[in-house]
């Protein structure tokens, strides 16, 4: 599913989050709308999750894909070889190749999708109250679906969106990919984001 993302790993930053946040496997299935037994199959590498179903369980964290695809690190600039960027892939034809590091207490991602001739990547759930979302089209055609309404983005076309919304996108043409980029902050309220840093300063304190 991700390039250079072994299935046990992939499960151990799963549970690992989890744990971190204080959640149970029923807590965090109820989260991200997944069945208990679908999600421990996941974190114990049996099953390798589709791109969406991680994303649902990344929501259901308040994160990204990116923070169960990569570690965090810390540092003024970071650069990013292509060949060092995680891409997860969709078997139904699609791909997000994550294009920004994990930072500590940022729930941030920049990736660039891409969507195959006819492509439905699905709904994606809302995220935590007060996300944002941006997204420019590189090339071809994005519908883009948010609570039951379409736009529909062509190339060099970008769009804002509250991100505690479904939002779906698709690529309505039969003969063409669609490229896009998307920027999200899903960190949400400034009260979430407080909880997360007193969570992190209690475990520097436990582990000192």
């Amino acid at each position: 599913m991700s390039k250079g993302l072994q299935l046990d790993e992939l499960g151990n930053r799963i549970r690992g989050e989890r744990r971190r946040r204080g959640l149970s496997l029923e807590q965090l299935a109820e989260k991200a709308r997944v069945s208990r037994s679908m999600l421990s199959a996941v974190e114990r590498g049996d099953k390798a999750p589709s791109v969406l179903i991680l994303d649902q369980i990344a929501t259901g964290l308040g994160s990204s894909i990116a923070r169960l695809l990569a570690s965090e690190q810390e540092g003024r600039v970071m650069l990013l070889r292509t060949e060092d960027q995680k891409v997860a892939r969709d078997p139904s034809g699609w791909e997000r190749r994550i294009l920004s590091p994990v930072l500590p207490n940022v729930e941030f991602e920049f990736m660039r999708t891409t969507l195959g001739h006819g492509v439905n990547a699905g709904a994606f759930l809302p995220h935590n109250p007060g996300s944002r979302e941006y997204v420019a089209v590189e090339r071809g055609a994005l519908k883009l679906t948010l609570d039951g309404t379409a736009y529909v983005l062509k190339k060099g076309d970008s769009i804002y969106y509250a991100g505690d919304c479904v939002h779906e996108f698709a690529n309505p043409d039969q003969r063409r990919c669609c490229d896009y980029y998307l920027a999200m902050d899903v960190t949400g309220h400034p009260e979430q984001l407080r909880h997360r840093l007193r969570a992190e300063r209690r475990k520097h304190r436990a582990t000192h």
